[in-house]
């Protein structure tokens, strides 16, 4: 569709732009006027006509195959979750029956994996979706995170959050590296689901809440979610660093649970202890 190869087109752009050429091993070049990789040189490295490659870009290049959007990745220097962006941007979406969007709404949550959330006792977890939604937490990430009991149903979303609550800085002492990991979940999800309405809003309404958003999305950066350390400031327990890993559920859309652990025995431990 001409839509998903508009976006397939600015991404290459911007990735383009990303690589010197000594990254991959050309000579350096007096007086370039352009950042990065020249469309030529791209197209060179990857074994296209220049003609095809600026088509690409210009979203008139429809289904490149499997080795043409490997051999860009390499170009590029693409990581994992930009290889899989890459992918999800190239491919036709579906659109999906609406038998089959009634039967999994995006927001929906079984039972028992929010039982299961609930039943974690020592550490803050929460269940999110691509839209970094909020679906289920326990108490700890309630207290710790955001007071999602008593917020409206669209607050209950960690990039609202990020962006849109002005207490973000004081919560979360490392937010310039937290926003920008959220865009990047959420680059990453519109390329998978381009169709999603809702995403298509909250990334409206971050776009004309926060100018830092607005910016941040611009550079088409994409980041999946894995594992890591986080820092929270909490106003009893004050600064704590805890990390987290983040796990796939299976038979969901998209959806994956968060735990922040610490060490056990450990003066982060008995801080979080105070906020049971």
């Amino acid at each position: 569709m001409k839509e998903q190869g508009t976006e397939l087109g600015r991404y290459l752009r911007a990735r383009r732009a990303m690589v010197t050429p000594q990254d991959v091993g050309l000579p350096p070049a007096p007086r370039r006027r352009v950042e990065g990789l020249r469309r030529e040189e791209v197209a060179e490295i990857v074994g296209l006509s220049t003609d095809y490659y600026v088509r690409l870009e210009q979203g008139r290049a429809q289904h490149p195959s499997a080795e043409v959007l490997d051999a860009l990745c390499r170009a590029l220097l693409l990581g994992p979750a930009e290889h899989a962006h890459l992918l999800n941007l190239a491919r036709t979406p579906k659109r999906p029956s609406k038998t089959s969007a009634e039967r999994r709404p995006r927001s929906s949550l079984r039972s028992s994996l929010a039982h299961a959330v609930f039943g974690v006792h020592d550490a803050p977890a929460m269940i999110m979706n691509d839209r970094s939604d909020v679906l289920a937490w326990n108490g700890l990430a309630a207290a710790l995170i955001a007071d999602f009991p008593n917020l409206p149903p669209a607050q209950r979303n960690m990039a609202w959050q990020i962006f849109l609550n002005p207490q973000a800085p004081e919560i979360h002492p490392d937010w310039n590296d937290a926003a920008r990991t959220t865009v990047g979940i959420l680059r990453m999800a519109v390329g998978r689901r381009p169709r999603d309405t809702a995403l298509q809003h909250l990334i409206g309404e971050l776009t004309v809440g926060s100018q830092t958003f607005a910016k941040l999305w611009a550079t088409q950066h994409v980041h999946e979610k894995t594992h890591g350390t986080k820092k929270f400031r909490h106003r009893i327990i004050g600064e704590i660093s805890l990390d987290y890993e983040t796990f796939h559920i299976p038979a969901t859309d998209d959806q994956v649970l968060v735990i922040y652990t610490v060490a056990p025995q450990s003066p982060e431990q008995d801080l979080l202890r105070r906020l049971l």
